[in-house]
């Protein structure tokens, strides 16, 4: 029978809304803090749109958008420039820390599933688009909870974040691990399908616990069965458009799909 170890040697892991925080909210509530502190209101959907970027790049998006430009406007009267993004995200290291480390509880089965890839002797690797400061008590939180991967990478501790591969190449790097063909990368968000691809690791999309559907387990869970079916429908299908090569519900679901991947090349 072929096994996952004969065909990938390492997965790696995204962190808010694949491994923690059910839902993605953490860093769309800080973004909608950050700007209303500065008299600019952003909304959910205007704050999601480039999820899973660099937090910096993130703000540098969300100003690439005609309305949240032209509140900028409004409320501080020139138009937003490189001053602006380093303005913003002085404003956002507060709330991401502390709505980081508040959200910081695994999503079910995800320390399961790590704990069995490793007894598979696969090495475990993490990106995130959080800064190293965001992300301590992250860390801190997730080993008291039975997950601390192999290694961590924080945006900005390469020359250029997603869709870029370069945060996977630094996880290869720091475990040896190579070629990319044996590497899987696990995401939520679409520019996180792209950083697989272009890295040509196996890309999985997750659908329900990520970006794509963003409420938390509770509101998800007590959807009408129909209407969580469809939001499921359309996250997928947003994430296979992206470069997933197969998407799953959440992280509790990837063994399984990755045996039936190796049992797929098997034969």
């Amino acid at each position: 029978m072929t096994r996952i170890r004969d065909c990938f040697d390492m997965v790696v892991f995204d962190w808010a809304g694949t491994m923690v925080d059910f839902g993605s909210r953490a860093p769309v509530l800080a973004l909608m803090e950050a700007f209303a502190a500065l008299g600019v209101t952003v909304s959910e959907a205007e704050a999601r749109k480039d999820m899973g970027r660099a937090k910096a790049d993130h703000v540098r998006a969300l100003f690439a958008q005609v309305e949240v430009a032209k509140a900028w406007r409004t409320a501080q009267g020139e138009a937003p420039d490189a001053a602006a993004v380093d303005v913003v995200m002085a404003a956002l290291d507060g709330p991401m820390v502390r709505m980081a480390q508040d959200t910081a509880t695994l999503i079910p089965g995800a320390a399961d599933t790590v704990a069995w890839l490793r007894e598979e002797g696969l090495k475990i690797g993490s990106c995130t688009g959080y800064t190293r400061a965001m992300m301590q008590a992250v860390l801190a939180r997730a080993a008291q909870q039975g997950y601390a991967p192999d290694t961590v990478i924080c945006a900005h501790e390469t020359p250029q974040g997603r869709p870029s591969p370069q945060m996977i190449y630094k996880a290869c790097l720091d475990l040896d691990v190579w070629p990319l063909s044996r590497v899987v990368k696990v995401d939520d968000a679409e520019v996180g399908m792209a950083e697989g691809r272009n890295a040509g690791c196996f890309t999985v999309g997750v659908a329900a616990s990520g970006n794509m559907v963003g409420l938390s387990e509770q509101a998800f869970a007590a959807l009408p069965s129909g209407e969580r079916a469809a939001m499921l429908a359309a996250a997928s299908e947003r994430l296979s458009a992206a470069g997933a090569d197969l998407v799953i519900e959440t992280v509790a679901d990837l063994v399984p799909a990755l045996e039936a991947e190796a049992a797929r090349r098997a034969a």
